[in-house]
């Protein structure tokens, strides 16, 4: 039995990662039902114009990444016998063929306009965008005079070394982005629903996530021990504790999507472990041969 997810009267942050999935999800109407749910009901998020920035920076990388599959699927020339030249299967593949390649060359002038164009042909850009603009006190856009006073404290959370940061990070974004939260629920008798799959927040473990310790007890300090925050993967997740609209189709796609980027995270963990495994043993071999020239030389 599926467990039941309590209802709240909550706000909610949603984090750059999970809006770049609406170019991963392969039903495009699946995508554009989340951000229509966004869209109406946009008094309820947490927005910043880091989160906006962020979207805008890596937009064009993951469009080309969700396009990579259609590429590796062959159109080349088949090479038969000539016996088996006008044999009715090769007909039909070579016809397959030039059906592919006809696709192919669709997708690709598909994808250029979504690059150039993005203001009129990239539906998820363009609903994003009027969230971005929404007139609201939890949008920390860039007329917000606050913004200066919540980039103060996140540089000197980052400076400290607080979370939410990764062991990489050279910016105060995702600090940004806590204090704002902060600041949002200090004005606020509102629960707070977190929306991310960056690990600098907290952990994924099986179906449910766990905020960072450190940010539970600063988040209770800060505000009050009665009022929640929840950290969640899934963004279905949360349109269900707001009583927000939502599918078996939408949490599907979703679910497909968390596991996708999971294996591919794993994937890329192994290549990159063989390539350290092979530059270590080619420098071992390197050494050896060193030694053996060297002793060669002594006698």
């Amino acid at each position: 039995m599926a467990k039941k997810i309590e209802k709240l009267d909550a706000l909610i942050f949603i984090d750059t990662n999970i809006l770049l999935d609406f170019y991963r999800i392969r039903k495009s109407d699946i995508s554009l039902k989340y951000l229509s749910e966004m869209e109406a009901h946009k008094d309820k998020l947490i927005l910043t114009n880091q989160v906006e920035m962020e979207f805008r920076k890596n937009r064009q990388k993951v469009i080309l990444e969700t396009i990579a599959e259609v590429n590796k699927i062959s159109s080349g020339i088949l090479n038969v016998p000539t016996i088996l030249s006008d044999a009715k299967p090769v007909e039909m593949i070579k016809n397959a063929q030039k059906q592919i390649s006809t696709q192919q060359k669709k997708i690709k002038e598909r994808i250029d306009k979504l690059l150039s164009n993005p203001g009129t042909q990239d539906k998820v850009f363009l609903t994003l965008q009027r969230i971005f603009k929404t007139e609201s006190e939890f949008n920390l856009s860039k007329k917000n005079e606050k913004r200066f006073a919540i980039r103060r404290l996140a540089l000197k959370r980052f400076y400290l070394g607080y979370p939410p940061r990764k062991k990489e990070d050279n910016s105060i974004g995702d600090a940004v982005n806590w204090e704002w939260i902060i600041d949002c629920a200090l004005r606020t008798d509102k629960h707070i629903i977190l929306v991310t799959r960056d690990a600098d927040f907290g952990v994924t473990h099986g179906d449910n996530s766990f905020l960072n310790d450190w940010l539970q007890i600063e988040f209770k300090e800060r505000i009050n021990q009665r009022r929640k925050i929840i950290l969640t993967d899934k963004l279905s997740r949360a349109f269900k504790i707001l009583e927000i609209p939502v599918t078996d189709e939408m949490v599907e796609e979703e679910n497909t999507i968390i596991t996708t980027r999971k294996i591919e995270e794993v994937q890329k963990n192994e290549a990159a472990k063989l390539r350290s495994e092979q530059f270590r043993e080619k420098i071992r071999l390197f050494f050896e041969e060193s030694n053996d020239q060297s002793g060669e030389k002594q006698k």
